[in-house]
């Protein structure tokens, strides 16, 4: 008699250690690999870099048609289905992919933020933000299937071999963005199979059956399955911008070097964001599951909750810390002499008021995404970008022109769209119940943040009234404790 395998399960506390875990190490390991570029490009070189990449991965984001999101919600419920749902998705997106490809080319792109890198950059941009959609449906398949551990190893690997690529070429002397830009491809591209060859292993103990409604009804039919994925695949392609629209408007009036700066005091607030992102990834397959289900639903989403607020002080004081001290000893000095008008630290220290509105915004935004309703997940983010446009066209192109005060109404803006898309997932939300008994929580927090941010932008001891945030901690690990299982 043959023994059954054993079959894991989605955990939202469980994965999201693993996810959290992982994404905070590739950050440090991408933290060290942004110290190379900076040091061996020219301020206008790593601007032409990080323009070119985060521009393509905004444009082609497109192609993901909101189905590896469609997957991660309703994967759980049919582990068997996970291989076949694969290759459909790339089915699709293979057909959306060269004609957006020739568009993208066609329009281009670069002229919009008036850069002008050479042609082999633009080509190789295109290609990481290829192989990075390529990669989600697999990572979103490995996570359904409890296997988020898999997920993590995956993404580690992708940033290893970019780091030890870029490091391979600043030993050697390399001052080529373009050669620094083909080591990222290389690193996106192992991270992607990677990924896809450990869905492949795992999905191998599942018979071959192709039974779409266990999924969910909207699998059974093309029409049906494009209709409920396309407010994911909107939301897909606009919430990039939402993140990346100050960066560009300060590229769009300032040039490329005042885009530099910028992008050096996000580097660790969007190392940040991969708290939040590790959260809702391992939330929305357990919020999928529970769909319909009031009781476990809010229990998943309390216990998700509190683990925000523990990781809050840690991440404000942590960030603030290793910014402040470190940064300056690694990268140049113009980042932070002033040279540009402002520290890349100020700026950073601001942006951690957005950073904490979007951690606490954590459990409403995945309610929202896998909800009765995705097309008020896709009402929520339209709003935010509209939010996002008009803080940065008011704050940032329309604002101040000197340099330094451009770069910190940027940061302004940042947050204050990260407050607003909290305060939208209140209104927004499916679950008022449960966002009314938290209130007071909420409030607490938000308001040790604002004096932490504060006193460590003005150097005061304004930052002491946020210590109490530190008595979540016990809770958030007793809500770790609860979700593993």
């Amino acid at each position: 008699m043959v023994a059954t395998p054993t079959v894991r399960r989605p955990s939202s506390g469980r994965d999201a250690g693993w996810l959290g875990g992982a994404d905070l190490i590739a950050v440090v390991l991408a933290f060290f690999g942004q110290i190379l570029l900076a040091n061996a490009l020219l301020a206008e070189h790593y601007g032409w870099m990080v323009l070119a990449i985060d521009l393509y991965a905004s444009l082609f984001l497109m192609i993901d048609l909101g189905l590896p999101t469609l997957l991660a919600r309703d994967g759980a419920k049919a582990p068997e289905m996970v291989r076949p749902a694969l290759w459909r998705i790339y089915r699709w997106q293979c057909a959306l992919a060269l004609p957006f490809i020739l568009l993208a080319f066609l329009l281009k792109p670069d002229r919009l933020l008036n850069i002008s890198p050479p042609s082999e950059l633009l080509l190789l941009a295109a290609l990481i933000g290829l192989a990075h959609i390529a990669s989600y449906a697999p990572r979103s398949g490995l996570r359904v299937l409890g296997e988020a551990r898999l997920e993590a190893v995956s993404k580690l690997i992708e940033r290893t071999v970019t780091v030890l690529g870029y490091a391979t070429l600043y030993s050697q002397g390399s001052t080529s963005v373009v050669a620094y830009t083909v080591v990222f491809l290389m690193g996106a591209a192992a991270g992607w199979l990677v990924a896809l060859a450990f869905l492949l292993r795992k999905t191998a103990i599942y018979p071959s059956i192709s039974a779409w409604s266990r999924l969910d009804l909207c699998w059974d039919s093309p029409r049906a399955l494009m209709w409920s994925a396309l407010p994911f695949a909107i939301t897909l392609g606009i919430l990039p911008y939402v993140i990346r629209i100050e960066k560009f408007m300060v590229a769009a009036s300032g040039g490329s070097e005042l885009a530099a700066v910028f992008h050096v005091a996000q580097l660790a607030w969007l190392a940040g964001l991969v708290v939040p992102a590790a959260l809702r990834s391992a939330l929305l397959p357990v919020l999928g599951e529970s769909r319909g289900l009031a009781l476990a639903k809010h229990r998943e989403l309390n216990a998700s909750l509190d683990m925000c607020f523990a990781l809050l002080p840690y991440g404000l004081f942590g960030g603030y810390l290793v910014v402040a001290f470190f940064a300056p000893m690694a990268f140049p000095a113009s980042y932070f002499d002033g040279t540009y008008g402002v520290s890349a630290v100020d700026i950073f220290t601001l942006l951690l008021l957005g950073w904490s509105f979007t951690l606490l915004a954590t459990p409403t935004y995945t309610s929202l995404m896998a909800g009765q309703h995705p097309w008020r997940f896709t009402q929520f983010i339209v709003l935010v970008l509209i939010l996002a446009v008009v803080l940065g066209w008011s704050l940032v192109l329309n604002g101040p022109q000197r340099p330094g005060d451009q770069l910190m109404f940027a940061a302004l803006a940042s947050s204050l769209s990260a407050g607003g898309m909290l305060v939208l997932s209140w209104i927004m939300s499916e679950d008022m119940a449960f966002i009314s008994a938290r209130r007071d929580d909420w409030a607490l927090a938000l308001l040790c943040s604002l004096f932490i941010v504060v006193g460590l932008m003005t150097q005061t001891a304004w930052w002491l009234l946020g210590l109490p945030l530190f008595l979540f901690t016990k809770q958030g690990l007793r809500a770790v404790r609860s979700t593993l299982r």
